[in-house]
């Protein structure tokens, strides 16, 4: 299911995605609405579900999260039951900032943000050691992070 966008709603989420915070003010302005038809734009855009949040992102090194992990999940069958309970499993876990369900060599890739090595080491053990349905896990560690964006390219 996808929604119509038009020049100007892909305008507007442009600098939305940029700026969550600007003013209806602002935003028409730059959008060349007046302010009611921009309002009422934005309000459109989100009761849709085409803006599905709108949040602050913290810088994790700022709060102490300085390793990014990126974990490869291999489970022993393809069985959906298995699949829905792990996702399930990650859902609970705070250090995993993504979970993805992918084709190909592995069932599952993670991206954890953590403290520490010891912090990454009680996860494992916590969640994904324990895992009777889980085949194998590699452990990516990120050296640093050259780009990261949660822009939508539109």
């Amino acid at each position: 299911m996808s929604f119509e966008l038009d020049r100007i709603d892909r305008n507007i989420l442009n600098i939305l995605q940029k700026d969550s915070r600007i003013s209806n003010q602002s935003l028409a302005e730059r959008i060349g609405l007046s302010p009611p038809a921009c309002l009422r734009r934005v309000r459109k855009l989100r009761e849709s579900g085409v803006i599905m949040a709108e949040v602050a992102l913290i810088n994790p090194r700022l709060v102490g999260r300085y390793i990014n992990i990126i974990v490869e999940v291999e489970m022993v069958r393809d069985q959906l039951d298995i699949y829905d309970a792990f996702k399930r499993k990650m859902d609970t876990a705070p250090e995993v900032t993504q979970c993805y369900q992918v084709t190909g060599e592995v069932d599952f890739l993670l991206m954890l943000l953590v403290e520490d090595m010891e912090s990454y080491e009680a996860f494992t053990r916590k969640y994904l050691a324990t895992d009777t349905n889980l085949s194998k896990f590699r452990t990516l560690i990120s050296l640093r992070r050259d780009k990261f964006s949660t822009a939508i390219p539109l």
